[in-house]
């Protein structure tokens, strides 16, 4: 564990320190409600102890870390339910992205987003699932921006640190790889062809696939998948 959170220097060290700490909870390393005892963190870390505070004062403020009364920070645990809420709004707000982007935004704009998920499946390839999570972020705010919903982005922005979360899980499954190239596949097909409501309605399924996979994933197997509301299946 403790070669795995050393922190390299060259960024700050509150940067590093807290980039370290998400890749860990993100991979697992760091499993819900492990206690994140900081005289520990320190030690593996290698960094003082008014670092760590500050970095897990963040982390909990981006709903990775949770205080438990009597135990300190620990690791939170993200529910089935919390998962449903955020893909709930993620499908609200990207189906909406994608149909206004089909609509208005520039073909230069779109030709960006084929560009950008090129690099997505790039990453794929090198099996660097942390670059995935990075270049899937910015086609999403690619997509964002080209449609004219800056504001939106913003609110997406707030729930990122647990949207990488849940997006770990989903690319981390087997043949996701494949799957992904199909689904953003058709995104990008029906926004190429200026089709507003096949493009949402590619969101929509994307979303609800993704929802599927984290739900069955945090459930077990044998659990009833999530599904979004905005599915009209």
């Amino acid at each position: 564990m403790s070669s795995i959170l050393r922190v390299a220097r060259g960024k700050s060290l509150r940067e590093l320190t807290l980039e370290k700490l998400r890749s860990a909870i993100f991979d697992g390393h760091m499993e819900p409600g492990k206690r994140l005892i900081e005289r520990h963190l320190c030690e593996q870390l290698e960094v003082s102890r008014s670092v760590v505070r500050e970095v897990l004062r963040q982390l909990e403020t981006e709903g990775l870390v949770e205080s438990v009364p009597g135990h300190g920070p620990v690791v939170a645990t993200l529910s089935p339910g919390q998962a449903a809420q955020i893909y709930e709004i993620r499908a609200l707000l990207e189906g909406q992205a994608a149909f206004l982007c089909a609509q208005n935004a520039s073909d230069e704009a779109i030709n960006h987003l084929s560009v950008l998920n090129a690099r997505i499946q790039d990453a794929f390839g090198d099996e660097d699932l942390h670059e995935v999570m990075s270049r899937t972020s910015a086609l999403y705010e690619a997509m964002f921006i080209a449609s004219g919903m800056e504001i939106a982005w913003d609110v997406v922005q707030s729930l990122n640190a647990r949207i990488n979360r849940l997006r770990f899980i989903t690319i981390s499954t087997p043949g996701r790889q494949t799957d992904v190239a199909a689904e953003m596949g058709r995104l990008l097909v029906a926004l190429s062809n200026r089709d507003p409501e096949a493009a949402r309605r590619a969101s929509y399924d994307h979303m609800t696939r993704v929802a599927a996979i984290a739900s069955e994933r945090l459930m077990g197997n044998d659990a009833k998948p999530v599904r979004t509301t905005t599915d009209t299946n």
